[in-house]
C-alpha cells in the first residue's frame, strides 16, 4: 500500500514550488498516517523522528503558501476517475460540515448550530465550516459497497458583521458579502469547476451525476446547476409540484406549469399509485426497497428548464435485537433533474451519499481533521484540507493496491468476520499502511506475526506479541 501512495504523491509535483517542499509535506504525509495521537503537526514529526529537528519550515509549509492543496484534490480527482470504466457512472457527492474549535482568534470560526444537539433545544458550538465533493468508486456490478473519494474541500467562514456604529456604506457592502459568500453561491462555483475538471479528464459528453440532502436541494442551486450535471435531491414531504401542461395556449405566453400534483406525503398515501420494488445496497447488503415515481413534474424552485420525476421510498424496518419491536425511520422523498433516469440507478446513486457521511466522521474522529493547533488565517484552512487530501491518497492506495498485486494484510480483529465482502475501515487502512512503513525500514515481513495455530486457540492459550498493539493502536 505504501508504494501506491507514494506513487499518486510523486503526481503532486504541481502543487509544491520546491522539491524540499514536497519532500517535507511527504514526511508529514507519513507522519499523520502513522501517529496515534492527536493529529497536530509536532506528532506528525514524532511519529517520524523528527521531534529533535527544527520544526518551523514545517509550519512555514502551511501558513506562507508553500502548498497549493487545490492541486493535490485534482490528483485525487484524476486518480479516482482513472478506477472507473469508461461505462460507469460518475457520482459525486455534495454536504458541509462543522469542525469543532475552542479558540475564539482562530481564524474563520465562529458560533454554528449543533447537528448532534437535542430535536427540542438548538445549541451553538464555536466552530469551523468545510464543504466537501466526494466521488463514488464502485464495482463492475451496481448493486455492490462503494467508496466515496474526497476530491474538494473548501473552507467557507461566514461574513465578519460590522459594528453596531458602522456607516451605512460598510453595512451595504456587508450585505453584499453576504450573498456572495454563502453555502449555496459556494456551492455553485465548486460544482461548476467539477463539471469542468471532469470535461477535461473524459469529455462533455459523460454525465455527472450529483447527490445532495434537502439543505442543497434549493432554487439557488437548481436555476444555477451547469449543463451536463443531473442533480439528485431530498424534497420536504410537502413541496408543490405541478404536473406538465395539458395542452399548449394559442394566444399569450407558453405556458411551463399545469395542474397542481400531489404533495410527496399526500403520494405516498395515495393508493391508486402503486409501489414498485428496486433493489439497492444500503447497510452491507442488498435490499428490496418499495418505492413509487411519478414522471413529468414541473418544480418552480428549479425553474422552467427542469423537467423531474419525483420519487417515494418507503423505509426498511429494522430491530434493535432479534426479539425486538420492528422499528422504522422517516421515509424519504427525492426528485431529479433527469426525468427518464432509471429508478434502479437512481436510488443506488442517493444510497451511496451516506459514504461521504462516513467521511466526515473518519476524518474528524480518526484521522483528526481540525486538531492541529494553528489559527493564522491560511492554515487553518490548508492544515484540513492537508488531512483530508492524504485521507483520499490512502483510500486510492489500497483500491489501487488490490487490484495491482497482493499487498501484505493483518489479521481482521474477531468483530470483523462477517463483514468480508465490505471496504476496508479506515483502521485498517491506517494499520496497514503502518505495517508497510515497518516492513520497509526494517526490511523484514511482519505480515504473518500471527499464526493459524494462535487465531484458533482457546483464550487462556492465547501468545501474546508486542506488535499486536502496535498493529492495532488504530481499533
Amino acid at each position: 500500500m505504501k508504494t501506491c501512495f507514494d506513487a499518486i504523491f510523486d503526481k503532486c509535483v504541481g502543487a509544491f514550488k520546491q522539491e524540499r517542499s514536497m519532500e517535507r509535506a511527504r514526511t508529514l504525509a507519513h507522519g499523520l498516517l502513522t501517529n496515534s495521537g492527536r493529529a497536530t503537526i509536532t506528532s506528525f514529526l514524532s511519529a517520524m523522528g523528527k521531534q529533535f529537528e527544527d520544526w518551523s519550515s514545517s509550519y512555514t509549509l502551511f501558513w506562507k503558501q508553500r502548498m497549493n492543496t487545490d492541486k493535490l484534490f485534482e490528483v485525487a480527482l484524476k486518480t479516482a476517475y482513472e478506477q472507473l470504466s469508461s461505462t460507469q457512472m460518475i457520482i459525486a457527492h455534495l454536504d458541509d460540515t462543522i469542525i469543532r474549535k475552542t479558540g475564539r482568534k482562530v481564524a474563520g470560526t465562529s458560533w454554528k448550530r449543533d447537528p448532534l444537539g437535542p430535536a427540542f433545544s438548538t445549541n451553538f458550538i464555536w466552530a469551523q465550516r468545510f464543504m466537501q465533493l466526494s466521488l463514488s468508486i464502485h464495482g463492475k456490478e451496481f448493486n455492490t459497497q462503494s467508496r466515496a473519494i474526497p476530491i474538494d474541500f473548501q473552507h467557507c467562514p461566514p461574513v465578519k458583521k460590522p459594528a453596531k456604529n458602522c456607516t451605512e456604506q460598510e453595512l451595504k457592502q456587508y450585505k453584499e458579502d453576504k450573498k456572495q459568500q454563502n453555502l449555496n453561491t459556494k456551492a455553485i462555483e465548486r460544482i461548476k469547476l467539477l463539471r469542468t475538471n471532469i470535461d477535461t479528464l473524459a469529455g462533455k459528453e459523460r454525465e455527472l451525476f450529483l447527490s445532495v440532502d434537502g439543505s442543497y436541494t434549493n432554487s439557488a442551486i437548481l436555476t444555477k446547476i451547469p449543463q451536463g450535471v443531473t442533480l439528485i435531491g431530498r424534497i420536504r414531504k410537502d413541496a408543490k409540484l405541478n404536473h406538465l401542461p395539458e395542452c399548449e395556449k394559442t394566444k399569450g405566453r407558453k405556458l411551463v406549469y399545469g395542474l397542481d400534483a400531489l404533495t410527496p406525503q399526500e403520494a405516498r398515501a395515495d393508493e391508486s399509485i402503486q409501489w414498485l420494488q428496486v433493489k439497492g445496497w444500503a447497510a452491507g447488503k442488498v435490499h428490496d426497497f418499495d418505492v413509487k415515481i411519478i414522471k413529468d413534474l414541473k418544480w418552480r424552485k428549479a425553474g422552467k428548464a427542469h423537467t423531474v420525476q419525483m420519487v417515494i421510498i418507503r423505509p426498511l424496518g429494522y430491530r434493535l435485537k432479534k426479539t425486538g419491536k420492528m422499528l422504522y425511520r422517516q421515509p424519504a422523498y427525492l426528485i431529479c433533474t433527469d426525468n427518464k433516469l432509471s429508478i434502479e440507478k437512481l436510488l443506488q446513486a442517493y444510497l451511496w451519499r451516506w459514504e461521504i457521511e462516513v467521511n466526515f466522521r473518519d476524518e474528524k474522529t480518526i484521522m483528526g481533521c481540525g486538531q492541529a493547533q494553528v489559527r493564522n488565517e491560511v492554515a487553518v484552512e490548508k492544515v484540513p484540507q492537508f488531512v483530508v487530501a492524504m485521507s483520499a491518497f490512502l483510500s486510492l492506495a489500497d483500491i489501487i493496491a488490490n487490484k495491482t498485486e497482493k499487498q501484505a494484510e493483518i489479521p481482521r480483529p474477531k468483530w470483523e468476520k462477517n463483514l468480508e465482502g465490505n471496504r476496508n475501515s479506515t483502521n485498517t487502512l491506517l494499520n496497514t499502511f503502518q505495517l508497510c512503513l515497518l516492513e520497509e525500514k526494517i526490511g523484514k515481513s511482519f505480515s504473518n506475526f500471527i499464526t493459524n495455530n494462535n487465531l484458533n486457540m482457546k483464550a487462556h492459550n492465547h501468545y501474546w506479541s508486542w506488535l499486536q498493539p502496535l498493529f492495532y493502536s488504530r481499533k
